[in-house]
């Protein structure tokens, strides 16, 4: 099957463990070694946008709002070179790798929608009821509200040996 004519999985990022496990769960399964792959890749990292930090610390001088967009750009490049690194050790090639601004639960289901993906893979938290239900859950919001298949990647929980 000629590359163009795949279906694309988006894969979501951010700079968490859970995210980054997820990713390789999916290089791991789906982008195996010497394989033919049936998806094309492409990973998303949603970066916060300015404006939303600031709402949070208030507003700040013209110094201080350059220095926290610049933090943000390179926390943003250090997650996209990690992933990049997660594929190049799995010799996953010809991934493309995106950054767009925004709250994540706006920014995946318009890459799903951008990209006409076929798959969005998110890694899970594992928030309980009360933080879920304070924080939100962007893999709850992306199951409802993007156009295509979503698949949550849960890190296994160590369970203690059985006696």
């Amino acid at each position: 099957m000629a590359e163009s004519a795949k279906p694309l999985m988006l894969v979501a990022i951010d700079d968490s463990e859970h995210s980054f496990y997820a990713l390789e769960w999916t290089l791991d399964h789906f982008f195996v070694d010497g394989s033919s792959h049936l998806f094309r890749l492409t990973i998303i990292h949603a970066r916060a946008s300015p404006s939303s930090a600031l709402g949070v610390a208030g507003v700040g001088s013209g110094d201080f709002l350059n220095s926290l967009i610049s933090d943000m750009k390179k926390s943003a490049a250090r997650t996209v070179e990690k992933a990049k690194e997660y594929c190049t050790k799995r010799k996953v090639e010809n991934v493309q790798v995106e950054v767009m601004e925004g709250d994540p639960r706006n920014v995946m289901p318009e890459a799903v929608d951008k990209h006409r993906a076929a798959l969005l893979v998110l890694g899970s938290h594992g928030y309980g009821a009360v933080k879920r239900a304070v924080l939100g859950s962007v893999s709850d919001f992306c199951a409802h509200h993007a156009n295509c298949s979503v698949m949550i990647v849960k890190r296994p929980t160590n369970k203690p040996a059985a006696k």
